[in-house]
């Protein structure tokens, strides 16, 4: 006969045994649906994405921005360039933002996307226009400014205090993009889920 039939301390044990097991497996999926959610853009096409470099004549990573490319100069946007972008891409996007800044999300200060993977990077003072001639095709999204002033690149003003970090984040992606200009941050990131093949990013500083 087995023992939980005859022993009731056997029996509260193997029970006690089996929610304790139960409480764990119960735990471990809800660490992987969590993680599953904080995955990168290119998590749901297997594998770690290819690394970009992305480079500044003007700064070099974890360095200050040059005032001129901050809302306290010219406001224009530095010069970028790209390397290691894979020979499958077909497009490419970039993000800047500050994660630093006293808002609920990171503060947007650049989204363009539809570069052409054959770019090698992004001249400086891009034009603050939705349709690009240069590069060929390149479309620009919002930033976190008011509208009227919210297309292309805004540089740093943070509040006075400690620097703030600014990530300039690329993406080679697989695919071309259907989409219009004036895309917002969050909507592109929901574009480019599943079709990202690399990624890299440069970040700078600056405080006031």
């Amino acid at each position: 006969m087995e023992p939980w039939k005859t022993n009731p301390s056997v029996c509260r044990a193997a029970l006690a045994s089996a929610l304790i097991a139960l409480v764990g497996l119960t735990g471990c999926r809800s660490d992987s649906a969590e993680s599953a959610q904080n995955e990168p853009a290119a998590a749901s096409i297997g594998g770690k994405p290819m690394k970009l470099e992305v480079t500044s004549t003007a700064f070099a990573q974890g360095q200050p921005i040059p005032k001129k490319y901050t809302g306290e100069g010219a406001d224009v946007s530095p010069p970028l360039s790209f390397s290691g972008v894979p020979k499958e891409a077909r497009e490419l996007a970039l993000i800047c933002d500050d994660p630093d800044a006293p808002t609920a999300e990171p503060w947007v200060h650049w989204v363009i996307y539809k570069i052409p993977p054959t770019a090698t990077g992004l001249l400086e003072a891009v034009p603050k226009q939705v349709r690009l001639k240069e590069p060929v095709g390149a479309l620009q999204g919002k930033n976190s400014w008011p509208a009227g002033q919210n297309i292309g690149y805004r540089g740093p003003m943070p509040p006075p205090g400690s620097p703030h970090r600014y990530y300039f984040k690329l993406y080679a992606l697989e695919a071309k993009l259907p989409v219009e200009p004036g895309l917002d941050k969050n909507t592109l990131l929901q574009e480019i889920r599943g079709h990202v093949l690399a990624e890299g990013q440069l970040m700078g500083t600056y405080e006031r």
